[in-house]
């Protein structure tokens, strides 16, 4: 019996062994990719290891792009984008969880179907609804349409119904709470785990948004890193080394705020399994 959970147990610290592998890989390439000449990209056999020139593709990408620029606009986008969710999500994820009010299901099975529509069916609406609303090529015309999260909605309702214990909330309304009292003092430091994961989500999702900024941004001052990125890319001549130096350091923020917030990310995943 001991032998055979030896067995199972090796083969469950290869198989992740090996997940972690095919994971990291792909950062690696990208980062060997950025430190050699284009010509590497295609190399047979390939290239492996990391060259010299890092320094002088990313150089090459600042002559190209306006690079921090664009990091900012990402970054301002990203964090206005994830801190409305999670006030909107959050608010509207307590509603639903420990409300009663007429049409409650309508509305939350409404708010789950939406996310069955392919963003690109709304495309051309959205487009001239921001246009109409004078937003074109503003930061803001960027985000707007990411304020409202179904996902977010849906993840927070089941953790506050599954985290916050009813006679919590009706001992609080006895003491004479109101409802943004309880939701601030009461419900806000159980949930900051599924803040947590739902941040993260939201925030990386936005860093790596391409189409709608790049069908409402048309002043390269106004670029998102994705769409400056993009902008680097010619039919004629294509410098992947330059490319991937690009890519690798816009990728540096997204590692950043994942190590920052991967204990209440964790702490999210593990707690239905602790209960």
């Amino acid at each position: 019996m001991k032998k055979q959970w030896k067995i199972g147990r090796f083969f469950m610290y290869l198989f992740l062994v090996i997940a972690s592998f095919l994971s990291i890989f792909p950062f690696y390439w990208m980062f060997v990719m950025a430190t050699r000449p284009s010509a590497a990209y295609n190399a047979i056999p390939p290239t492996m290891t990391p060259g010299d020139m890092l320094v002088e593709n990313f150089q090459k990408v600042l002559e190209k792009i306006p690079f921090f620029g664009a990091m900012w606009n990402t970054l301002v986008v990203c964090l206005v984008v994830t801190l409305v969710v999670l006030f909107i999500s959050s608010l509207a994820g307590f509603a639903f969880a420990k409300f009663k009010f007429p049409g409650k299901n309508i509305f939350f099975i409404s708010i789950l179907l939406t996310m069955i529509i392919p963003p690109q069916l709304g495309l051309i609406p959205q487009y001239f609804l921001v246009a109409k609303l004078d937003l074109l090529d503003t930061l803001f015309g960027a985000m707007i349409i990411f304020f409202l999260n179904p996902l977010g909605i849906f993840l927070m309702r089941q953790y506050i119904s599954n985290s916050v214990p009813d006679e919590l909330i009706e001992a609080a309304k006895l003491d004479g709470c109101s409802n943004f009292h309880i939701f601030r003092s009461i419900v806000l430091p159980i949930i900051l785990p599924a803040f947590a994961t739902l941040g993260i989500i939201v925030f990386t999702a936005t860093w790596g948004e391409f189409l709608w900024q790049f069908t409402v941004l048309r002043d390269p001052d106004m670029y998102t890193i994705q769409v400056a990125l993009s902008s680097m890319n010619t039919t004629s001549n294509v410098d992947f080394g330059m490319m991937l130096s690009g890519v690798f350091w816009a990728t540096i923020p997204l590692v950043i705020v994942f190590l920052m917030f991967n204990k209440l990310f964790i702490s999210s995943i593990t707690e239905g399994s602790v209960k």
